[in-house]
């Protein structure tokens, strides 16, 4: 009988200024064959904590999220790639899967991860935030990053499978950390959507704000994590107000 071999496999990941999360995130890849970090200017402790789990350690100038992990990719030693961020945490279920999925002897083009997000220690199970599934495990030669600035995403070419077991993402210790990551974010959202030609209308910061608001609190059911829904609620739609406050700023600024 034939003995099934199984592919290596390289963990990426991206980080600045990390260093309060990401010892926890590495600690959960020791499945992985290799650790792939590329830093952008962390003037904290990140890269001496990632040297402890990886010497593929790489300081590179900041591109735009999309940009950015493609280079992490492009840097790994193994087709196969698991991209994972700073705030993420791969649970033991989830990599006994990915495990299983390597020694397969045909696999798919990429494969989508349920994802478990947290505000501080609340799980938010509704908002549209689970189960939130992404493309993370692919083959490089049939997948890559997306070129966008921020909501970049792995496009893959060929069949997406789906992984039963769930990432952790510990994504925001609690409002301050909420509204302080709004402003990178709408500033990206915002010169990406200008780079495309798109324009401010006034509906987009009067019906679109609200729109969100609506959709996050009932649609999606946001109501039944209760304040943490009703916190999901307000500031997806503060952060739509804003990013195109600042789209427009953009627009007046280039006449």
């Amino acid at each position: 009988m034939e003995r099934a071999v199984r592919r290596h496999i390289s963990a990426v990941l991206i980080a600045r200024n990390e260093a309060h999360r990401i010892d926890r995130c590495l600690a959960t890849l020791g499945w992985a064959d290799e650790i792939v970090v590329v830093d952008s200017g962390s003037s904290d402790t990140t890269k001496e904590i990632a040297r402890r789990y990886t010497e593929k350690v790489f300081d590179l100038p900041w591109r735009g999220f999309g940009p950015q992990k493609q280079a992490a990719v492009d840097l790994a030693s193994h087709d196969m790639v698991f991209a994972i961020d700073c705030d993420e945490q791969v649970t033991p279920p989830l990599a006994a899967e990915i495990g299983a999925i390597l020694l397969q002897k045909e696999i798919c083009a990429g494969y989508s991860v349920p994802r478990r997000t947290f505000i501080g220690r609340k799980e938010v199970r509704h908002c549209g935030w689970y189960p939130d599934r992404t493309v993370r495990l692919f083959d490089r030669t049939r997948g890559r990053f997306s070129d966008d600035l921020v909501h970049e995403r792995v496009i893959v070419e060929g069949e997406t499978g789906q992984c039963r077991n769930d990432l952790l993402h510990y994504s925001f210790a609690g409002i301050d950390d909420m509204l302080a990551k709004m402003k990178p974010y709408t500033d990206l959202a915002a010169r990406q959507l200008f780079a495309k030609g798109r324009r401010c209308r006034l509906s987009d910061i009067t019906v679109r704000p609200l729109f969100t608001f609506f959709k996050t609190l009932l649609l999606q059911g946001g109501f039944l994590d209760g304040v943490a829904g009703l916190t999901v609620s307000v500031t997806n739609s503060l952060s739509v107000f804003v990013k195109y406050l600042k789209l427009r700023e953009l627009e007046m600024k280039d006449k």
